[in-house]
């Protein structure tokens, strides 16, 4: 049954409006990314003096990212229509993901032991953090033909393999990256929920995504290595090992108490606590905001998926509501993985914290997101009253169907 962001009460025909949860996402991303700016300049200014450039310097890169995505974020919301992707428009952006994956597999620049990161000209991109985002709109359009009867059962599987799953697939084989693929997964469990898919399908994908998971960690050993976060000490090196970044993470947050050290007082700031700008920022943010500053951002990420939820609840059709909604589990869990790797709750992962966390690439893909979560609220609020009445009477229903 297709969405049309409305529920009925009394005979009479309410539209769900999506002004107040907009509302609150966007002041999400805003507070998220204010609060980037101040925790960036705090955090990297030390590193930054080391390496003899201005104390400032990783802020106004964070800053000028901001901007580029702050634009494409506008343009996704206010001048492509989400129903966009649901057209031939998405083969493109797929072809082109496609291409930056091959790209970075043959010419792509190795970081920390992973080729993860593309160079075009003066520009260095992570690629991974944009195919996330096509990969998701390609599962929704599928579901959404499925559901329409535009393809057979059969042509869905063999779709979902030959554009989600082998691109998935090269993605983890040639960056070695399970985080990246792990999001990729969540955000295609989100599609099939929001596509309501029966529970029992979803639970066997889940079943093999987590044994997948598990097979992929045990068979490296640089992988089963980051489960001495279980006990970081024990790294045979005393804890100035493979244990050294998460420890001093743990001193981070046990320095900073409820209160915290107070802003820009850190001490793992001071070349202790590896990616600090990056990986483990939200370490700094327990260090110098303490425990409130830290609940304060898993607050904000809460409403974030309040908002996005309830948009994608509100949407006016299926593919918009499995949009919404899958980005938005996808931001959100991102999210909820970073905090987990800097609390020690899962091994490293290496995943930013979104609007947050030192990254352009993480952040521009991060105001995409935003961006086409707020083009489906649109969807619901653009649409005009008598176009809505219109769509409620019988006869419209029934020449539909």
């Amino acid at each position: 049954m297709a969405r049309q962001g409305k529920h009925q009460s009394g005979g009479e025909i309410a539209v769900l409006s999506t002004v107040g949860p907009r509302l609150a996402l966007l002041l999400c991303v805003l507070a998220l990314t204010l609060l980037g700016f101040v925790m960036i300049y705090s955090a990297s200014s030390i590193k930054a003096i080391t390496e003899q450039v201005s104390d400032m310097s990783y802020m106004f890169d964070q800053v000028k990212f901001a901007v580029i995505g702050i634009a494409a974020a506008f343009v996704l919301w206010k001048v492509i229509p989400y129903r966009v992707w649901a057209g031939n428009a998405v083969w493109v952006v797929w072809g082109i993901a496609v291409i930056l994956l091959l790209l970075t597999a043959a010419v792509g620049l190795a970081e920390n032991g992973a080729q993860r990161w593309l160079s075009l000209g003066p520009i260095s991109l992570q690629p991974s953090e944009f195919v996330k985002i096509a990969l998701v709109l390609v599962a929704a359009r599928l579901f959404s033909d499925l559901r329409a009867h535009a393809i057979d059962a059969r042509a869905f599987v063999v779709e979902m393999v030959v554009f989600i799953v082998i691109p998935t697939g090269f993605l983890f084989a040639t960056q070695s990256d399970l985080g990246t693929t792990a999001i990729i997964a969540l955000g295609i469990i989100g599609v099939m929920w929001m596509g309501e898919v029966p529970l029992r399908a979803i639970f066997a994908v889940i079943a093999a995504m987590l044994l997948f998971a598990l097979f992929a960690t045990l068979l490296s050993s640089y992988r089963s290595d980051r489960f001495l976060y279980l006990n970081p000490w024990n790294d045979g090196q005393n804890g100035y090992g493979n244990g050294y970044q998460i420890i001093h993470s743990y001193y981070a947050f046990s320095e900073g108490g409820i209160f915290g050290v107070g802003l820009g007082n850190s001490r793992e700031k001071y070349l202790y606590l590896p990616e600090s700008e990056t990986d483990f920022i939200f370490a700094i943010i327990g260090e110098e905001l303490g425990l409130v500053g830290a609940l304060a951002v898993i607050i904000v990420f809460l409403v974030f998926l309040w908002s996005g939820m309830r948009i994608a609840r509100a949407a006016y059709d299926d593919f918009g509501a499995m949009v919404a909604g899958s980005l938005t589990i996808m931001l959100v869990f991102q999210a909820f993985l970073n905090i987990g790797c800097a609390i020690g709750v899962f091994p490293t992962t290496g995943k930013p914290l979104p609007f947050i966390s030192s990254g352009g690439s993480s952040l521009i893909a991060s105001f995409m997101m935003a961006g086409i979560i707020l083009s489906v609220s649109e969807g619901v609020d653009g649409k005009k009253a008598y176009d809505r009445r219109r769509d409620e009477l019988r006869v419209v229903k029934a020449a539909k169907k």
